[in-house]
């Protein structure tokens, strides 16, 4: 069956949902969305993280899993589009983290349907970085995919070499505020430049070894630059042997004019491997 073009049939009745779900993180009820393929289960999931502030949520993506057989979550942070509590970076990897343990405990009452052993989590943009930091200190996550992912070590490093930087990312930040709650540009850049080295992505890559991660880059896109967040990553990864496949696609930073293939390069690879068996691996795989 061409999940880009063809719906599932029910199989034994059991026809495919969307389902909302309250998530909770630090005393506050989350909102999400949870795409559930046909059939009685346990399904595998991808937990999917969007960027800052959350324009581009991805569903297209939510949807092509679905019919491939792949359940996913997409779920809004607290002090965003009207959720509860104070945006920040670390608040947003805060949820993540509660998020991610939640599918990976499987014991959620409003998501029985999912299969704990088989659980992925991919990001764009802040995602991208959200979703590589949590996997990293998680070994049970089954598949990590990064998008166009933002790289907070990096641009730190890049503003202490040059601290008028400062002054550019607050204004970009700052753009982007209206649907944050308790937050502003200046803000949000120096808790960026405060976490540093904390917060690199290149840091993580033995984290990841013999772990299966897709990291997709993007050429036209000034958030983040292949340069500067893609780039180099793949070398760190390269170089601590994870199962890494890579690629990047000529498009802006929301791959406007990718969508069906980012779909399916990350339906491909979540599909594949989180239906395989748990003790099953593979050998290393890169791809440009």
């Amino acid at each position: 069956m061409d999940y880009l073009i063809t719906d599932p049939e029910p199989g034994d009745g059991t026809p495919a949902t969307t389902r909302h779900v309250a998530l909770r993180s630090s005393g506050h009820e989350l909102h999400g969305v949870l795409h559930l393929p046909a059939g009685p289960g346990p399904h595998a999931v991808l937990l999917l993280l969007h960027g800052f502030p959350g324009w581009e949520r991805n569903f297209d993506i939510a949807h092509a899993l679905r019919r491939a057989g792949v359940a996913s979550l997409v779920f809004h942070y607290r002090g965003c589009w009207g959720m509860p509590g104070d945006w920040s970076w670390a608040n947003a990897l805060a949820d993540t983290e509660a998020v991610l343990d939640a599918l990976l405990r499987g014991d959620h009452p409003q998501m029985p349907e999912l299969d704990p052993l088989r659980v992925g989590v991919a990001g764009h943009s802040l995602g991208g970085f959200l979703a590589l930091y949590t996997a990293s200190t998680r070994p049970d996550v089954r598949a990590t995919v990064s998008i166009s992912g933002f790289d907070f070590g990096a641009v730190a490093a890049a503003v202490d070499a040059d601290p008028a930087l400062l002054d550019v990312y607050t204004e970009a930040f700052a753009s982007e505020t209206p649907v944050l709650s308790n937050t502003d540009g200046r803000r949000l850049a120096h808790e960026m430049r405060d976490a540093g080295q904390e917060w690199s992505l290149r840091a993580l890559a033995d984290r990841f070894t013999d772990r299966d991660v897709l990291l997709i880059g993007t050429s036209r896109d000034e958030v983040t630059p292949s340069s500067l967040h893609h780039d180099p990553l793949v070398a760190a990864f390269d170089e601590a042997q994870s199962r890494l496949r890579h690629t990047v696609f000529p498009s802006d930073h929301s791959l406007a004019d990718h969508r069906v293939r980012l779909s399916i390069e990350v339906v491909d690879f979540a599909r594949a491997r989180l239906s395989r068996p748990v003790s099953l691996t593979l050998g290393c795989e890169s791809s440009g």
